[in-house]
């Protein structure tokens, strides 16, 4: 095997020289380019299955001088140094490894990177906590501080540990720090202790003994922690020491001078400075700059402390899910100039921000949480009840340029610009006490100006338009004669909308223009629409519309009202027409050309005119309280979707369309609503928990992929060409985008903050403390609705104007560049653990127009294919115990990963998820079925294709059903006759029974020991139980099924069920009892399974099914079934079936009737029986916890002790095939398919000789890593040689099988080919996906991909010794 992706918490980082960033991710090594813009430029496996803990980098001198050194041997050997190649030496330790890793950066092309390692990886006696360079004559000598208060001086070349001297006081460290100069007598130790201790003591001490009798002194104790010490950090230009704790406090020491000549201690009496509180939660990195103290921890959040001020809080750096930061990098930076800081987070993601030096006396527009307001000192004229922003949809506005309009509870308008406040408009007494306002900005007709309208109603139905600018220009429009509840303006091209709610429900509306006239002033005309009428409700005015788009002339509207509901209306094309003619008369009556038969026939169509306009609209369809009863906030229409908010905290998305309807009801149908059109429900989206009032969304700008390096080699050839299929490319991206969700953030109030909340990455992009909700406010920059990632807040709270940023500063320079939550270098994806994985399909990306012909070219010149990064994205879907379903896109050749959708429907961990895929042309579109917690069900479509101006696959989710069995119970009309059911079931493992063209049959195991099927229909958009059966009497962990099919064609079903008593139940499926299934309405009688088979000692966690065809003579076939349990046991039972003699009983040629059987109902029936039973008794160290069949006879199993196995299997024996160290912790769930053509012919993503597997002196066929055990330097052959032995079921072995080839096996003499086959043929490609603590995307090679064996480079097991170790470097 071999790793193609790999997501885990990144646990290691490191700046090298500003330029670079380093990044330790499992054992994987990833290096970043820090200029022009962050980019993954190289990555390696570089600590086979240890975690990279720690990067040291050699001093910038050493590496300037080894570099020196290679030009000079260049030079003697006559080669060239024009393009001289540059390199840094990197030790990388974690667990108990160390190695050399040399990175080499080309001079002239400073992103030309690639790794090499150099030397062996060796292997200490103890886990390395520190790690630093010797800044010495000899080169290559580290110090390294272990795990029992040790240190040792190591030699990286020859891999021998000359000096180990330990500590007096001989305790578990937690973390380690040291201090080291150019010798080994001036090392210092700093450690943190089991016992909530700092230590100080001198590995060299003077004596360079190396006897185990030599114990060092502890120099100084710094006390004070009440928890154990995670990170230590010293600055030598101050002479602090900080320390980061268990107990959620940093500690800042004044220790004074350490290590350097001599070996300093420091101050006798070391005090402490500063005893910081901020974090929620313990807090494992800390890092000190001669200004800051930085702190990460397991709250997720990056504090920047200001220690010299007052110890505050001035920066919170925010933006990795739940799991905490694990690494915390800060680069060097001199003075005030600005740092990069980078974050590593437990959901594999990394963070880069750019922190300036003095952040105590300038906050930063990238910060999180805003606690720093600007009161604008609005003063006089009363009140301010309404603020909005002029302008805030204007492109070229910068928010230094923004125009705040403010109307006050005296009916005045005032405009806050350039500083000061000055009165626009100020209204007729009828305007006081009462108004509502809004604004927008719209083109002067024939003209580039733009003007700020305004739109001022009061409660007797009157309603003042004015440009701000020429408020004497305004004019007075008419709403009726009652109150005018709300004000909505919409632009929609070049028409501009407004709309006001009165009293009884109506909705009057203009089209508003703006123009100039021949004295080149403003005149302002407001063309009367027809009103809309709202149904009759408590709450009845509207508060917010939307104008759909729509290919056809029909002209619809979507109007949301403050009771929740949603109303969908149509215009009228007549009147529309009339109204566009009159238009034209108008003008031409303006300008006098009309003769007295046209003013005739004018004055008769205004007259028409008028009468439609006062014909009032009625909603062709409703959805009444769709948002709750706090009302819609607002409505979008983004690419034929319908996007709405509301106070009860959901998003939904819509899509106008047709109902399918009877002949009776086509034949009666009204005029008004032709085709039956209405708004159907795609999927509601949340926001995080506690945010109920939302108020709007704001769609994200695409994150297109620069191209600097292609556009660079391709030169200016193509540009021209590429510049003439622009607008032809964007018009088909529109097409293909119409439809497809769109990227999007919401706006709403949590608590006392207005947040700016992104649903994918499930964090916050903006957050100020405004008081909470019921306010007016204003948000900057809102382009078209489109977030740019930066912006600012404008608001009233307690008579005040407040904004969040100072009106008179530029704002979006470097937050545009990095968005609010810094620079994603790798996005993260579950911040808790995975427990549950399903793939949905393979989809093919293609790249651009240039991309591609700048590959072709590149291709031809060097006489190869073109290989495009595009290529084949395997789309997996994840569930984990965040509540949050995790749609993923995995570009296997790259390792990259890309998060297409976040769902976060559930109330409680996912624990199952499975799915029904077809695909539709280029689309992949799946039924995904999701289950867990509080016995909730969740069922999506999921529809997945291409975005060509993404460049990646993009996901549509489309909300099918859900289902819960609380909710169930309280339905049932005689439920107080029945017991309620325990809130706290949760569903275990999921399998589909049938597929049918409008749903699905699923089984469910329960942890309240039932075994239900439930229905799911698409069409009507509901799940339903069927049956349910409580055989098991307690939890039931797995449940599969079978297919089987006879000679005759007919078809049979079995379903197999695992609980915690070791015991696995066979049931078998039926066409009997169809009607029941499906007819919800009617009873059923509880099954009664027809086979039971003991299989392990305690509960079974995963099972795998697989059916063979056995011979004419024998008749019937074989079931066999793979269980994996707690036990650690992999047991194969084998069944023989029977099928009815008359074929009649039980079969039937489809599926799609399909129900449970009892053996009373039948006689007729299947014929089980055990045939056999075998088992391996510790085929994992730990519970197996997931297991898949690869293909018939090879399993793949995993377990929490983080390894991976496969295993042929036939139907007497077990054969180990190999095994891998995973790189995932607790793994939980397993995904295994079969590879196609071609992708043995793949790059990977993560090359090593670690990933190289050996079999027998040979490369292993099946691509599987042998566990190699090395001691001192000899190779147990006999113990890696020993036979894995399967007992049956009487306890008698029947068969011996060796995990290595060439190795004794008996048992069946007919499988003895099989067996042998496997060291032979190998398998056939495929991949393996794990999940727990992170994800890893392994792939088996095929088997013909067979040549001699390579040397690896094995572990070097570093030894005290006089002798240098001998390196194993034998074959296997």
């Amino acid at each position: 095997m071999e790793t193609a992706a790999l997501v885990a918490p990144v646990t290691s980082l490191d700046f090298l020289l500003d330029a670079f960033l380093l990044t330790g991710e499992g054992p994987v090594l990833s290096v970043y380019s820090l200029q022009p813009r962050p980019k993954a430029c190289a990555s390696e496996s570089v600590l086979q299955h240890y975690r990279i803990h720690g990067i040291r980098p050699r001093s910038q001198e050493a590496v300037s001088a080894l570099s020196s050194a290679a030009a000079i041997q260049e030079k003697k050997h006559g080669l060239s140094t024009t393009a001289e190649p540059n390199f840094y030496d990197l030790a990388i330790f974690g667990g108990k490894a160390v190695r050399l890793v040399r990175l080499h950066v080309d001079l002239q092309d400073g992103e030309c990177l690639h790794l090499e390692t150099p030397g062996p990886l060796m292997e200490l006696q103890d886990w390395a906590l520190d790690v630093r360079w010797l800044s010495g004559d000899n080169k290559s000598l580290l110090c390294v501080a272990v795990a029992h208060n040790s240190a040792l001086l190591l030699d990286v070349i020859t891999g021998t540990a000359l000096v180990q001297h330990s500590c007096l006081e001989g305790c578990l460290l937690y973390a380690a720090l040291l201090l080291v100069h150019e010798s080994w007598a001036d090392t210092v130790l700093v450690g943190g202790t089991v016992f909530n201790q700092l230590v100080l003591w001198k590995p060299g001490g003077g004596d360079e003994r190396s006897d185990s009798q030599h114990k060092a002194p502890v120099e100084r104790r710094l006390l004070g922690h009440s928890g154990v010490i995670f990170s230590i950090s010293y600055l030598q230009q101050k002479g602090y020491l900080a320390s980061a704790s268990d107990d959620r406090s940093v500690r800042v020491w004044a220790v004074g001078a350490l290590g350097g000549p001599g070996g300093k201690c420091g101050d006798l009496n070391p005090t402490c400075l500063r005893v910081l509180y901020g974090h929620q939660a313990r807090v494992f990195s800390v890092q000190l700059s001669p200004g800051n103290v930085f702190s990460a921890g397991e709250d997720g959040a990056c504090l920047v402390w200001d220690w010299a001020g007052g110890g505050r809080v001035v920066r919170t750096l925010k933006g990795h899910r739940a799991g905490g930061v694990r690494a915390l990098a800060v680069s060097e930076g001199t003075g005030e100039e600005a740092r990069w800081v980078a974050t590593g987070g437990a959901d594999g993601g990394v963070r880069l921000w750019r922190v300036k030096g003095s952040e105590e006396k300038k906050e930063s527009i990238e910060q999180t949480v805003t606690e720093k307001l600007t009161d604008l000192k609005f003063a006089g004229h009363g009140l301010p009840n309404v603020i909005c922003i002029a302008g805030e949809q204007d492109e070229n506005t910068s928010w230094s340029q923004s125009k705040f309009v403010v109307c006050t509870d005296k009916g005045i308008v005032c405009q806050y610009s350039d500083g000061k406040w000055e009165i626009v408009w100020q209204g007729s007494p009828e305007f006081q006490s009462y108004s509502v306002m809004e604004t927008i900005t719209v083109r002067v007709k024939d003209s580039a100006a733009k003007v700020h309208l305004c739109a001022v109603g009061n409660l007797s139905g009157s309603l003042q338009v004015f440009p701000t600018s020429h408020p004497q220009c305004g004019i007075l429009l008419c709403g009726g004669s009652g109150k005018i509840h709300s004000l909505i303006w919409h632009k929609w091209k070049e028409s501009v909308y407004l709309l006001a709610s009165g009293a009884g429900g109506l909705v009057y509306r203009w089209c508003v223009e703006v123009e100039l006239n021949k004295n080149c002033s403003l005149v302002i005309s407001a063309i009367p629409l027809p009103p809309f009428l709202l149904p009759s409700c408590a709450k009845r005015w509207l508060t917010a519309a939307v104008r759909l788009h729509s290919r056809s002339q029909e002209v619809f509207w979507v109007g949301g009202d403050r009771r929740g509901s949603l109303l969908l209306f149509r215009e009228k094309e007549k009147s529309r027409q009339k109204k566009g003619d009159d238009e034209m008369r108008d003008g031409l009556l303006a300008d006098g050309k009309q003769t007295d038969d046209e003013e005739g026939e004018a004055e008769e169509n205004r007259k028409m005119g008028e009468k439609e306009s006062k014909e009032e609209l009625q909603p062709l369809s409703c959805l009444f309280g769709v948002h709750g009863k706090q009302g819609v906030t607002s409505l979008c229409d983004y690419q034929g979707l319908l996007y709405s908010t509301g106070r009860d905290g959901c998003v939904r998305i819509f899509i106008v369309q047709q109902t399918p309807e009877k002949l009776e009801e086509r034949r009666q149908k009204s005029a008004e609503n032709k085709g039956r059109l209405q708004l159907e429900v795609l999927r509601v989206q949340r926001a995080c928990k506690g945010m109920e009032w939302l108020e709007r969304i704001l769609i994200l700008e695409p994150e297109i992929p620069v191209e600097e390096e292609e556009e660079e080699e391709c030169g200016n050839q193509y540009k021209t060409q590429q510049h003439s299929l622009t607008e032809k490319f964007v018009r088909e991206v529109e097409e293909e985008n119409n439809g497809r969700e769109a990227r999007f953030v919401i706006v709403g109030f949590h608590a006392d903050h207005f947040v700016v909340w992104d649903p994918v990455r499930q964090e916050r992009l903006l957050a100020v403390p405004c008081g909470g909700g019921h306010r007016s406010w204003g948000l900057w920059p809102s382009h078209n609705g489109v977030w740019p990632g930066y912006g600012a807040v404008v608001f009233i709270k307690q008579g005040a104007v407040m904004a969040s940023h100072p009106p008179g500063e530029a704002l979006g320079g470097a937050g545009k560049a990095g968005r609010t939550g810094g620079w994603v270098l790798r996005e993260g994806v579950h911040g808790r653990g995975i427990g549950c994985v399903c793939r949905l399909g393979r989809i093919r990306g293609f790249g651009s127009e240039s991309k591609k012909k700048c590959a072709a070219n590149t291709a031809e010149m060097n006489g190869g294919e073109v290989e495009r990064e595009a290529g084949n994205w395997e789309i997996v879907v994840t569930g984990g115990e965040d509540t949050c379903l995790t749609v993923l896109a995995v570009h296997p050749a790259s390792g990259s990963i890309k998060v297409l959708s976040v769902i976060t429907d559930h109330i409680s961990s996912v624990r199952t998820v499975t799915a029904v895929t077809r695909p539709e042309g280029d689309t992949l579109s799946a039924l995904l079925v999701s289950a867990g917690g509080r016995a909730q069900i969740q069922c999506y479509r999921l529809l997945i294709g291409w975005d060509r101006q993404g460049r990646a696959p993009s996901c549509q989710v489309i909300q099918v059903a859900s289902h819960r069995l609380d909710e169930q119970w309280e339905r049932r009309r005689n439920r107080h006759k029945t017991v309620k059911m325990d809130p706290e079931t949760r569903y275990m493992s999921i399998t589909v029974v049938d597929e049918k063209t409008d749903g699905v049959l699923v089984a469910l195991s329960c942890s309240d020991g039932a075994v239900r099927l439930f229905s799911v229909s698409e069409v009507k958009g509901q799940i339903d139980l069927v049956c349910e059966t409580f055989y098991h009497k307690r939890c039931v962990l797995s449940v599969t099924t079978c297919s089987l099919e006879d000679v005759e064609g007919n078809r049979y079903k079995l379903m197999f069920s695992a609980a915690t008593d070791g015991k696995i139940a066979v049931w078998h499926l039926t066409e009997a009892l169809f009607l029941s299934a499906y007819n919800t309405s009617s009873a059923t009688t509880p099954p009664i399974p027809c086979l039971d088979i003991p299989a392990h000692q305690s509960g079974i966690n995963s099972l795998a099914v697989w059916p063979e065809k056995l011979g004419q003579q024998e008749g019937g076939c074989q079931v066999t079934v793979a269980s994996g349990g707690d036990d650690g046991q992999l047991t194969v039972s084998t069944i023989r079936v029977q099928y009815p003699e008359d074929g009649r009983t039980g079969g039937s040629r489809g599926f799609s009737q399909t129900f449970l059987q009892t053996q009373s109902q039948c006689p007729n029936q299947l014929q089980l029986h055990l045939h056999s039973q075998c088992h391996v008794p510790l085929a994992h160290a730990a519970p197996l916890t997931a297991l898949k069949l690869l293909s018939p006879g090879l399993v793949v199993s995993t377990s929490s002790d983080q390894r991976v196995c496969l295993w042929k299997v036939c139907s007497s024996s077990i054969s180990h095939c190999g095994a891998l160290f995973s790189h995932v912790a607790d793994a939980a769930g397993l995904a295994v398919w079969e590879g196609e053509e071609g992708d043995e012919k793949r790059k990977m993503g993560f090359e090593s000789e670690k990933d190289k597997s050996v079999w027998g002196g040979k490369e292993d066929p099946t691509g599987l890593e042998r566990e190699n055990k090395i001691t001192e330097g000899k190779t147990d052959e006999a113990e890696a040689r020993e036979p894995v032995e399967a007992v049956s079921e009487t306890g008698d072995p029947v068969g011996k099988i060796n995990d290595k080839q060439g190795g004794e096996t008996t048992g069946d003499p007919g499988n003895q080919a099989e067996n042998d086959s496997v060291g032979r043929t190998g398998v056939k490609a495929g991949w393996v996906l794990v999940c727990g603590q992170g994800f890893q995307l392994l792939r088996v090679r095929d088997g013909e991909t067979r040549g001699k064996g390579e040397k690896v480079k094995d572990l070097v097991r570093v030894i005290l010794q006089e002798k240098s170790i001998q390196m194993a470097s034998e074959w296997i």
